[in-house]
C-alpha cells in the first residue's frame, strides 16, 4: 500500500494514511479515462434543440404563382425552405446523446485517474476540514495554508458550513465521495481527500 502524509487545515503533518493499491496503483490506459470522460459529457447534453421543418411552419399552402410563364423560378408555397420564414433543412431535432459506458470499465477509469493523481504528487489528504461557520474568506484561508489553489475536495459526508463556504470560489469544488467522477478529478489540479472519504471511495469500488 503507498502511504502518504495527513496534513491538518494549518498545512502541518499529523499522521500518515495508507491508500489501497487496487485503487491507488493501477495500470493507466488513457483511451479508457477519455472514453469515459465523452460519455460523461455527453450525457449532460440536454438534447432539446429543435427547429420546425417545412410541414410544422405555419402558413398558407396556396401555390403563390403560376408555373410557367412568369420568367421567375418555379415556385410551391409560402412555408419553402428557401424563403425567409419557411421551415428548415436538416435542422436538429430533439434526441439523446447518452452513451452506454459498462460499469466495470467506469470503475476502472475511477481508479487510474485516482492513481493518476498520486503518480503525480497531486493528491493531498486531510484529516479534517472543520469551519465553524459559514465563511468564504476562512475557507480561502484553510486553501492557502495547503497551498492550494484549483482542487476538487472530497468529503465523506454532507458538510454545509464547507460546501456553502466554497461556493463562491472559483477554481474549487466540494463533493462527496460517492459523486466522485473521472471528468472532475482530472479537470482540477489538485485532489484534497479528507481522510474520511478514503473509506467511502473503498467501499464504492472495492465492493
Amino acid at each position: 500500500m503507498a502511504t502518504v502524509d495527513v496534513i491538518n487545515i494549518q498545512g502541518d503533518k499529523v499522521s500518515q494514511a495508507e491508500l489501497p493499491d487496487a485503487i491507488f496503483d493501477v495500470a493507466i490506459n488513457k483511451a479508457v479515462m477519455h472514453q469515459v470522460v465523452v460519455a460523461q459529457l455527453a450525457n449532460r447534453r440536454a438534447g432539446t434543440a429543435k427547429v420546425k421543418n417545412r410541414s410544422e411552419v405555419v402558413g398558407s399552402t396556396r401555390k403563390l404563382y403560376r408555373q410557367k410563364g412568369t420568367g421567375r423560378a418555379r415556385r410551391g408555397d409560402i412555408k419553402s425552405p428557401l424563403l425567409r420564414g419557411g421551415g428548415v433543412i436538416f435542422g436538429p431535432h430533439p434526441r439523446s446523446y447518452a452513451q452506454k459506458v459498462p460499469k466495470k470499465v467506469r470503475r476502472l477509469a475511477l481508479k487510474m485517474a485516482l492513481t493518476s493523481k498520486l503518480q503525480d504528487a497531486e493528491l493531498l489528504v486531510m484529516d479534517r476540514f472543520d469551519l465553524g461557520e459559514v465563511k468564504t474568506k476562512a475557507f480561502v484561508s484553510v486553501c492557502q495554508n495547503v497551498q492550494v489553489a484549483n482542487a476538487l475536495i472530497v468529503t465523506s459526508d454532507q458538510d454545509r458550513n464547507l460546501e456553502l463556504s466554497a461556493r463562491n470560489v472559483p477554481g474549487v469544488k466540494v463533493m462527496r465521495c460517492e459523486g466522485l467522477n473521472v471528468y472532475d478529478i482530472l479537470k482540477y489540479e489538485k485532489l484534497v481527500l479528507l481522510e474520511g472519504a478514503i473509506k467511502g471511495i473503498e467501499g464504492r469500488l472495492l465492493s
